[in-house]
């Protein structure tokens, strides 16, 4: 007898999340797939893995002891994949990372180029991800790593699940944009009248295209001010409402918007500001402002990935080259000094 990895893994996510339907969900496959799968799996041990509840399908006793023996098996089978990519002269592999819409057009790209160059033998696969199922989602196998943010103000934000390690790629700073001419901003202490209001953004950003004038803000002079911005339900929101509380107010969000480059589109007519991240500065439409904050907003940008999996060189060399495009982008220096 001959048991499949690929059915012993349909057998695992099935223990793991209890349905068929979100089983077959995690691996990419419809629930009729999986049931095939798992009714050949139990011919090929001759024993009853599954029984049915009503319209639900559930493991037999026997059904999740093997569940068990499933999750040693693949483990034993990633080791062996690790170990045989250690050994190899020339780095081959297959990735699956988990990309951000606010990175996915920033720090990934230049990561892919570099780490193309440098090992093409490695194939990755990008896959947009919710921030909130990313941890989950690389715990489970079903992505070899991600791209995570941080928000050192959000409650919760950062707490990395026991079977995940993080490195930190780089540090971001947060901006308010704002309606063209809509924000007067005063000079600073000790400056003339005649002389220019602070840049916005750091020289690295201008290199960028994407300075703009701006002296710093207080977030609480904006108590008052209608916001388009993620709800609560995201780690965004949660890090907007937190800082905007600390300093005595709570935003009141006229529009609930996740994407960055939307939000801005809305800030451009007039519907309000946002908080975004200065990779996405980038993206911002014409008529609008940026200001940074007198007391900094920052976030982190870490990339997460298994614990069992921290010595397979493939792993290591993308990290290797998100770390080397974050210090191209100066990402990584000290957030104190920018």
């Amino acid at each position: 007898m001959e048991l499949s990895l690929n059915r012993l893994r349909m057998l695992r996510e099935l223990s793991r999340r209890g349905t068929l339907t979100e089983a077959a969900a995690a691996l990419h496959y419809t629930p009729s797939a999986v049931s095939q799968q798992l009714a050949a799996l139990e011919r090929e041990v001759d024993v009853p893995l599954l029984e049915h509840v009503g319209r639900r399908v559930r493991l037999t006793e026997i059904g999740r002891v093997l569940a068990q023996h499933a999750e040693e098996i693949l483990a034993a089978e990633e080791r062996a994949r690790i170990a045989l990519e250690q050994a190899r002269e020339t780095l081959t592999a297959d990735l699956t990372v988990g990309v951000l819409a606010t990175l996915a057009g920033t720090l990934v790209p230049p990561t892919l180029a570099t780490l193309a160059e440098r090992h093409p033998g490695v194939h990755v696969r990008t896959r947009e991800v919710v921030p909130e199922e990313t941890q989950a989602a690389v715990r489970d196998g079903d992505l070899d790593l991600a791209f995570v943010l941080d928000y050192p103000t959000a409650p919760g934000s950062g707490a990395l699940d026991g079977a995940l390690e993080s490195t930190l790629v780089g540090v971001e700073q947060l901006y308010l944009v704002a309606p063209r001419g809509t924000l007067s901003t005063p000079a600073a202490p000790g400056a003339s009248a005649e002389e220019p209001p602070a840049t916005a953004v750091p020289p690295r950003l201008a290199d960028r295209g994407s300075a703009a004038p701006g002296a710093p803000v207080d977030l609480a002079d904006l108590a008052g001010s209608s916001w388009v911005a993620s709800g609560t339900d995201t780690e965004f929101g949660r890090a907007l409402c937190a800082v905007c509380r600390a300093v005595g107010f709570t935003p009141r969000i006229a529009h609930q918007i996740d994407e960055q480059a939307t939000a801005m589109a809305m800030v451009a007519t007039g519907l309000g500001v946002t908080l975004v991240a200065e990779l996405a500065l980038p993206l911002r439409p014409a008529n609008v402002d940026v200001f940074p904050f007198r007391d900094p907003i920052r976030r982190r940008i870490t990339v997460i990935r298994r614990t069992s999996t921290r010595d397979r060189p493939s792993e290591l060399a993308f990290v290797r080259a998100a770390l080397d495009t974050a210090a191209a982008l100066r990402l990584l220096e000290d957030p104190e000094g920018r």
